[in-house]
């Protein structure tokens, strides 16, 4: 009934203390009308005094019997309306079995303040006395508004959370792509190597067996040469020695063809040169001249792509050195770095000191941005490539070429390129744009920031970007003490 009368003009026939319309209504001095039980009630030995219960005003005198009031709640009740919306209400909100346990009254009110229900002499208590109250059918349904709030905030809250459970669980899947990638490129990186590195030494070994024979070869002949000289010699020494064993004048008579043949002029045997196997040629600075011929399967580029912050468009090759757009969007995690919906994707690595120079194969690319770009730049929205954004860029586009100023700025090639070299000057926080066929310059940023990644868009799908290998040279430094 409470509720009802809240918001009825019939406000005013309802007692203050038992909120239902007056029962033989009383009247202080202080203009302040109660039921007369109810006022009774409130008086008896409970320990308060003959005040108002609503100013608190001390009333020495009876209070009056307001008989005009009474004619108007009688005639209001026997309408019946009043008792009919009383106890529907009461019937949905209200308990009658709760009683305060401490004065055994119905519970009418609700304490804003301690957020608990209190019957009408609690609302007189010291523990209540200037708390603001409401009807307690009122109090049931805003807290069922706030209720219903707190519910929908969970739901929603709970609802965040299982989304980002299945994000976690899809980067788990991700992660384990990732690796089995990772470990298949890894072998096959290495297996190159080990190709090499096995053909190598199957080279060196076969040079080897190769000089290895030749030596012997040329040793063996050496060996039947001395052979024979030496037979030679042993046949002289032998008639030589049978010559002298002669008497008389035999040893005249052959003397001179014996000793012609005994002195037959050879030069004394030498070692000849070079009959070794050069071991030094084989094995000194094996190491070093093996990877000095790896020069020619391994490449290095001086930027790879980053993978997690390429957008789910961009088809990167195994490599990662070259992009290209697609028609099909990848399962991806959605993680931070990711670029999405812009088909973007940054270097791996940041670069803060030092020059750092990259060319980019453009070819028949007819949609690309390239140059370098802040950390902090927006990937979750799809903005304009321009400086206030933090990205230093050129674009070609619809068959024009612009640098990524506030507002663009068109730029008159004299050829249309067909690599971009892009030189960046950290310690001049200076970008510059190349055609690198013939060194001309494009355009250039200044006052850049301090660290910056490089930054790749594409939206050609037939033809990648592709970031070019640097020639690689392998010396050797002389150092001088």
């Amino acid at each position: 009934m409470a509720g009802r009368l809240s918001s009825l003009p019939e406000l005013d026939l309802t007692c203050p203390i038992c909120y239902d319309i007056f029962r033989d209504p009383v009247v202080l001095k202080c203009s302040h009308s109660f039921c007369a039980v109810c006022l009774q009630q409130y008086w008896s030995p409970r320990g308060h005094g003959r005040d108002c219960p609503l100013c608190r005003k001390e009333s020495d005198d009876e209070p009056v019997a307001s008989l005009t009031l009474k004619n108007v709640c009688d005639a209001y009740i026997q309408d019946g309306e009043v008792e009919a919306n009383w106890n529907a209400t009461a019937e949905l909100y209200c308990d009658p079995g709760e009683v305060c346990p401490l004065h055994g009254e119905k519970f009418k009110l609700f304490c804003l303040q301690d957020k608990e229900p209190i019957c009408i002499v609690c609302h007189t208590s010291r523990k209540h006395k200037q708390h603001v109250c409401c009807p307690l059918d009122e109090a049931i349904v805003d807290m069922k508004g706030e209720m219903k709030g707190a519910l929908t905030a969970l739901q929603e809250k709970r609802e965040a959370f299982e989304k980002m459970k299945r994000s976690y669980e899809d980067t788990e899947a991700h992660i384990q792509v990732q690796a089995q990638f990772v470990e298949r490129r890894t072998r096959e990186e290495f297996e190159e190597l080990h190709r090499f590195l096995r053909a190598e030494k199957e080279a060196k070994v076969d040079d080897l067996k190769r000089e290895e024979e030749e030596k012997i070869q040329a040793v063996r002949r050496r060996i039947g040469e001395m052979t024979r000289t030496i037979t030679s010699l042993s046949e002289s020494i032998k008639a030589l020695e049978a010559e002298i064993d002669l008497q008389g004048i035999s040893v005249l008579n052959n003397c001179k063809k014996t000793l012609a043949r005994a002195r037959c002029p050879l030069e004394d045997p030498v070692m000849t040169s070079g009959a070794l196997i050069n071991v030094a040629e084989y094995l000194g600075s094996l190491k070093y001249t093996v990877w000095e011929r790896m020069q020619d399967i391994v490449k290095y580029t001086p930027v790879i792509l980053d993978p997690n912050t390429a957008a789910p468009w961009l088809v990167l090759s195994d490599d990662l050195t070259s992009v290209s757009d697609s028609d099909v969007k990848q399962m991806l995690p959605d993680n931070p770095e990711r670029f999405d919906p812009d088909t973007g994707v940054l270097g791996h690595q940041s670069f803060a000191t030092g020059r750092h120079t990259w060319e980019v194969e453009v070819g028949g690319n007819t949609a690309w941005v390239l140059g370098v770009a802040q950390e902090s730049v927006v990937r979750k929205e799809k903005v304009s490539s321009v400086l206030k954004h933090g990205y230093f860029t050129v674009y070609f586009y619809h068959e024009m070429y612009f640098a990524g100023t506030s507002p663009l700025t068109r730029l008159s090639l004299k050829r249309k390129p067909q690599r971009i070299r892009v030189q960046l000057e950290c310690d001049k926080r200076r970008v510059g744009f190349y055609d690198a066929h013939d060194d001309s310059y494009i355009y250039s940023f200044k006052q850049i920031p301090e660290r910056v990644f490089p930054y790749f868009w594409v939206g050609c799908k037939q033809f990648p970007l592709k970031i070019e290998p640097l020639e690689v040279a392998v010396k050797a430094v002389d150092y001088w003490v």
